[in-house]
């Protein structure tokens, strides 16, 4: 499969269009590569290590969920990273695209395979954007599970290196209802609780925000955005394996930029 097709496939499922009008989705560097045969390297976040991995594998594609280019760039100077992600990709054929917020809108998207991996039954977006699709997750938990064993799920299957949850007076609370957003969703806070969800997961959650949550009688579950997004990377790999493609990968390099002293 050429790049060009895989990458018509892909918007056929997650149009770049849907994106918001404050994201930057689609080809962030495309160096003529589009009638190349794909050889792709899936990433959470574009970095030069992720680059330097890219060139050692002979990929032609980073295929990334986290814009390379966020706001207007001013200029482009020797030393700075993004110019140095450039200067590679132009001198290496190595095209980067991003799928952000049109892929976390969909079936199979960042909000959907959290809500998979934690086995919601139910399932419906906790904001609707069109049909069929919407930010986040609200479903049911079949069979009803403690909130500490639902945190013990969520430890186990994510490995989230520091799992933060709201103050609560009973770890033997039963939670039927949960809310799932992959990366920053603290914003859903209010559109949560309307839901009726007990829980809500999601990551980058302030101090101010927990008090939100709680005063909502929602217990808020910030496992970070590394752990939240990075299953929909894998998810996204196995996705481009079915096409067969010449060559497909999910990035050893990628990095949680948060590290916690123990």
């Amino acid at each position: 499969m050429k790049i060009a097709d895989l990458i018509t496939w892909f918007e056929a499922w997650a149009n770049p269009a849907w994106c918001e009008s404050w994201d930057n989705c689609g080809w962030q560097i495309e160096p003529g590569i589009l009638q190349e045969k794909t050889r792709v390297l899936v990433c959470l976040t574009p970095t030069l290590a992720v680059m330097q991995e890219a060139i050692a594998e002979n990929a032609n594609l980073i295929f990334a969920h986290h814009p390379l280019i966020f706001n207007p760039l001013k200029s482009l100077r020797t030393g700075e990273a993004i110019a140095e992600m450039v200067r590679l990709a132009f001198t290496h054929n190595i095209g980067i695209y991003t799928a952000h917020t049109n892929f976390d809108q969909v079936q199979d998207g960042t909000a959907d395979v959290l809500a998979q991996i934690l086995e919601l039954k139910e399932v419906t977006p906790i904001e609707v954007t069109q049909a069929g699709l919407g930010y986040g997750r609200v479903g049911l938990l079949e069979p009803f599970l403690t909130l500490q064993e639902l945190l013990a799920i969520i430890q186990t299957r994510l490995s989230p290196p520091n799992l933060i949850f709201s103050p609560t007076a009973d770890l033997q609370q039963t939670i039927s209802r949960v809310a799932v957003l992959g990366g920053s969703g603290a914003s859903y806070i209010s559109a949560v609780a309307k839901t009726g969800a007990q829980a809500y997961l999601t990551s980058d959650c302030k101090f101010h925000q927990f008090q939100e949550s709680r005063d909502r009688n929602l217990i808020l579950i910030d496992a970070g955005h590394y752990a939240t997004e990075r299953p929909a990377c894998d998810r996204l790999v196995q996705k481009f394996q079915s096409l067969n493609l010449d060559w497909v990968q999910l990035s050893q390099k990628d990095e949680d930029f948060r590290q916690f002293f123990a």
